[in-house]
């Protein structure tokens, strides 16, 4: 049987999920965005195969908490 992994592992998702929130101004904001982007990267994911084993809110918080700490990268 195979299984599905996602290229990070479950302590960096929560790592990377307890930065957004503790940087956030807003604990129902941030979780709203992270849906919203999540959404919306769920419907971009059926016109772009990049990575389907990463589920569309993994994606949302690596890009967020990737924002975040790096902000050369322009996001939204």
């Amino acid at each position: 049987m195979l299984h599905k992994h996602s290229p990070f592992d479950s302590n960096q998702i929560l790592q990377r999920s307890e930065e957004l929130v503790s940087a956030a101004s807003n604990r129902y904001r941030i979780t709203v965005q992270v849906a919203h982007r999540a959404k919306r990267r769920r419907y971009e994911d059926f016109e772009n195969v990049d990575d389907p084993m990463m589920k569309p809110v993994l994606r949302a918080i690596i890009e967020m908490s990737d924002e975040m700490t790096q902000p050369e990268i322009i996001g939204d």
